[in-house]
């Protein structure tokens, strides 16, 4: 039977990641072939060549091993280059600004650990150009976890002093979207499911982490195009893709190329599981 290598992180074994390598495994099986389960840590000898299948799903986000293996010839579902991009929201936001619709995004200057941010006066600009309140995003994050809304000059800057040394955009609220997004899986370049989400609990992010709810969603022409025009500008073999809701039309917020799917699966009754082992079953 063809194996290919299923890779996840070494040390991030929850219930959610053993569900995924499950129902991909699964999905393997059903289209006659089998994944290996590899972690991060399984590589750290020198890796033989000869050892390796020539394809791999890696659901990780560990990009200095996901480049050796592509340097060792393995081709990778997703791409390293994609995952590193996908990761950092400030990377994401300089690959698809203008050529794609996104709230207004701008960068905050990089700073240093032993040094913080002195008085912060780029701040000032910041909410001139975005208004109050305005979103502050780290650029690692997962879950809605490391997003931010803050509505005067001092929690900005408090917010600011506690993150440090760390990549930092600032982006426009977009105040109809409050609580309620999109989000659309795509495989293959084409949209498999999609569920609106709806935060109930009177916070601003939609995940389903923070509270969020899902129901089916049905995509109109111009929220798919921009969900299959942002996975290919970004060369993603699959992936999670987050739309706002603005009185201008729907906007891009995030691309996540690890991105889980059992509340998808649970909502819409489709998993992207079998789409995504297809892509793997053609590469080997």
């Amino acid at each position: 039977m063809k194996t290919a290598f299923f890779i996840r992180n070494a040390f991030l074994d929850t219930p959610s990641f053993r569900q995924i390598q499950q129902d991909m495994q699964d999905a393997a099986n059903a289209l006659g072939f089998q994944f290996q389960p590899r972690t991060n840590a399984d590589f750290v000898s020198p890796i033989q060549t000869k050892d390796l299948p020539p394809a791999a799903l890696f659901w990780d986000k560990d990009i200095r091993l996901a480049k050796l293996l592509e340097h060792q010839g393995m081709r990778l579902v997703n791409p390293a280059q994609a995952i590193e991009v996908c990761d950092d929201k400030t990377l994401t936001y300089l690959a698809l600004q203008n050529q794609l619709p996104m709230p207004q995004t701008l960068l905050c200057p990089m700073t240093f650990g032993t040094l913080g941010y002195g008085e912060m006066a780029f701040l000032e600009e910041a909410a001139q150009a975005l208004g109050w309140p305005f979103i502050i995003k780290e650029g690692y994050g997962s879950y809605g976890n490391q997003v931010y809304l803050v509505h005067d000059m001092p929690e900005a800057k408090g917010l600011l002093a506690r993150l440090g040394a760390v990549p930092i955009l600032f982006q426009q609220f977009i105040k109809e979207s409050t609580g309620r997004d999109i989000r659309a899986y795509v495989v293959g370049g084409r949209v498999v499911a999609a569920m609106e989400r709806r935060n109930l609990t009177g916070d601003f992010r939609a995940n389903i982490a923070e509270g969020g709810i899902g129901k089916p969603y049905t995509m109109s022409s111009e929220e798919e195009r921009i969900t299959l025009d942002a996975a290919q500008a970004l060369s993603l073999d699959f992936a999670g893709v987050d739309l706002l809701f603005s009185k201008d039309g729907p906007l891009l917020c995030e691309v996540n190329s690890n991105a889980h799917f059992q509340a998808l699966k649970e909502v819409t009754g489709i998993s992207p599981a079998m789409e995504i082992a297809a892509l793997v079953r053609e590469l080997l």
